[in-house]
């Protein structure tokens, strides 16, 4: 939903006279999405590529929408994303993501984005819309007063990597039950078992929608070819060519690196494998160059909040889940 409202306007801020403009997303719209979601949520990894190439590859089934908004002079400063969850022909449950650049904040933008994506969801069958909300004072009024419910909170962390004292991982001498790490490079085109060990974990991710786990098919392309997906980063732990415990990186191939999803299989939980990939795959960023890491968790996920507050990261904002009976 949007970010902050802006304050005493500048040459380079929308004019708040300006008309504003919903439109269908173009692929030579990607850049000013990405600088938006980079304002709007700075916590976040997004780069253009990515952007063009989740629009470009959105699943027929999901009946995803991208819109922005532009002011009079062509610039984007909002932009939508609505699409039906996993199973959501089956479940009823909707998507929606907006993000408005704080400059253009509080112009009417965020409600002419959510609106038109409610509209597409309602058209697409959806009977719930699933978001997440920004806690910075302004949107989560925003939302309510659109008929959105508070859910759980979560929590973004970041850590510097150039001054963390990480410790060392341990060698594999050290690791019980011969399990070893790896990358999910290492697992080449064949990513079923890295699939089996994240559909166990999203199944005990708190706070999540509950629209089910894409098949595999579907699953595969943003876990093999998307751009900022970075398998060298990606640590696994192997029992035999099973994966037990995974943490998947993406970045923007220059400074940032964030954890995209860190997981350890119920029968192999309670050793400290998330911890020990997670710290396998921060130790493979420092040395890649990478200086910020970010990571985001469920505000009732004490577990990995432990892990990470470990590792070193700190508080670095937060987010709400919110939801809305279409």
């Amino acid at each position: 939903m949007p970010g902050v409202p802006y304050g005493r306007m500048t040459p380079d801020r929308p004019d708040p006279t300006e008309q504003i403009r919903v439109r269908p997303f173009r692929p030579g719209d990607a850049e000013g999405v990405a600088a938006v979601r980079r304002a709007a949520v700075p916590q976040l990894v997004c780069t253009a590529r990515t952007v063009a190439w989740q629009a470009a590859h959105a699943p027929p089934a999901r009946r995803a929408r991208w819109l922005v908004a532009e002011c009079a002079r062509g610039r984007i400063t909002g932009y939508a994303e609505a699409a039906l969850a996993p199973e959501g022909r089956e479940t009823g449950q909707g998507l929606l993501n907006v993000a408005v650049h704080p400059e253009a904040a509080g112009l009417g933008t965020g409600g002419a984005l959510a609106a038109a994506g409610e509209r597409h969801l309602r058209e697409a069958g959806a009977r719930d819309v699933h978001t997440r909300v920004s806690d910075d004072g302004y949107s989560p009024a925003f939302a309510e007063r659109r008929g959105y419910r508070p859910g759980h909170p979560t929590r973004f962390l970041a850590l510097d990597l150039t001054r963390a004292a990480l410790p060392p991982v341990p060698p594999a001498s050290a690791l019980a039950g011969g399990i070893v790490l790896g990358t999910a490079a290492g697992l080449g085109r064949d990513l079923r078992p890295l699939y089996e060990a994240d559909v166990e974990c999203a199944a005990d991710e708190p706070g999540a929608p509950t629209a089910g786990f894409p098949p595999y098919a579907e699953w595969l392309g943003p876990h093999r070819d998307r751009p900022d997906l970075d398998h060298g980063l990606s640590t696994v732990a192997l029992a035999g060519r099973e994966v037990v415990a995974y943490t998947l990186a993406r970045t923007d191939g220059r400074e940032r690196y964030w954890s995209a999803m860190t997981g350890c299989r119920r029968a192999y939980r309670g050793l400290g494998l998330a911890r020990l990939v997670k710290l396998d795959s921060l130790h493979r960023a420092r040395a890649a160059g990478y200086a910020r890491a970010v990571t985001c968790n469920d505000g009732t996920n004490a577990p990995m909040l432990a892990v990470n507050r470990a590792l070193g990261y700190a508080p670095a904002g937060a987010q709400w889940r919110y939801v809305k009976e279409l």
